[in-house]
């Protein structure tokens, strides 16, 4: 169960990305940095993601393609996108993120102290499912060497 926890950042410009990292550099997992959405998709390839930030308006493909793309992938469909944007305040937009399967819509500037207790929401829900996975792993072992006990006794009686 040591498996580390990753943020995706995606931004086009990379002061977002060094504002975001700042604020989520005392969390207790790794930043993954992407400045476009090919990059991103590249690293969700790479790496275990827990949750991704991921900026609206990029040059050649926006966040909600991105988003769309990780809704399409078994791998990927279920990691929490969390929309950032300065620009697409609109309702269309945002509902258009939701649509694409954003858990939320983050505004820039963004407030630290917000940002920080989403991502420690994910990071602490991430754990949460790792440990029940865990256990049942360890269920379905002790199951199994109970099964085989059983036929060895049964085997054994005969």
């Amino acid at each position: 169960m040591s498996k580390e926890q990753n943020i995706l950042i995606v931004d086009d410009h990379p002061e977002n990305l060094i504002a975001m990292q700042a604020i989520l550099e005392g969390e207790d997992c790794s930043l993954l940095l992407a400045t476009s959405g090919n990059e991103a998709l590249g690293l969700l390839l790479k790496h275990e993601v827990t949750l991704v930030l991921l900026d609206v308006q990029m040059p050649g493909m926006d966040g909600f393609e991105v988003a769309e793309l990780m809704r399409k992938s078994q791998r990927t469909r279920m990691i929490p996108i969390i929309f950032v944007t300065a620009i697409s305040k609109e309702s269309k937009y945002v509902n258009r993120g939701y649509d694409v399967g954003a858990i939320d819509y983050m505004f820039k500037p963004l407030n630290p102290e917000v940002l920080r207790h989403k991502a420690r929401f994910f990071l602490d829900l991430d754990m949460q499912k790792r440990r029940l996975e865990e256990k049942l792993r360890r269920s379905q072992e002790s199951m199994r060497e109970l099964q085989k006990m059983l036929q060895d006794q049964d085997t054994k009686s005969k």
